[in-house]
């Protein structure tokens, strides 16, 4: 399997992870639902975008990247204050709590994945498990 698909696999499930946590984010009153939760809308458009059409180029990878660090910084900007405590004790709070840290655990390997594409565009293609290993 070569590094580029893992970056796939693993973006795609931080934009859903994300799309998951926007709206519980909105049913719990921390974000309004209106028109400015379009600037939502269009930032996950140009991550899927990067994910999907520009896999395996440069600003496919910088789009990840950006959105790997950006999935990344959910807990620690959510697991901060008294109103985090609150919200994971309330009814629905393990759901909250999940979407966050899973958000943390993609986009940190992710963001692995897309630096390492970066810095050495020959390591994205090798293989990961290659049939001659022993």
């Amino acid at each position: 399997m070569k590094h580029t698909v893992l970056l796939t696999i693993t973006s795609l499930l931080s934009i859903t992870l994300m799309t998951l946590h926007l709206s519980d984010d909105m049913v719990r009153g921390f974000s309004e639902p209106g028109l400015d939760n379009l600037i939502g809308v269009a930032i996950l458009v140009v991550w899927l975008n990067g994910t999907l059409m520009l896999a395996e180029r440069r600003a496919g990878y910088v789009i990840m990247l950006l959105g790997a660090i950006f999935a990344a910084a959910m807990p620690v900007l959510h697991m901060r204050g008294a109103s985090f405590t609150d919200t994971v004790r309330s009814s629905g709070g393990v759901f909250f709590f999940w979407t966050v840290f899973t958000l943390g655990v993609t986009g940190t390997f992710s963001l692995i994945l897309a630096a390492r594409s970066l810095w050495d565009p020959q390591w994205a293609q090798s293989r990961l498990f290659s049939r001659s290993d022993p």
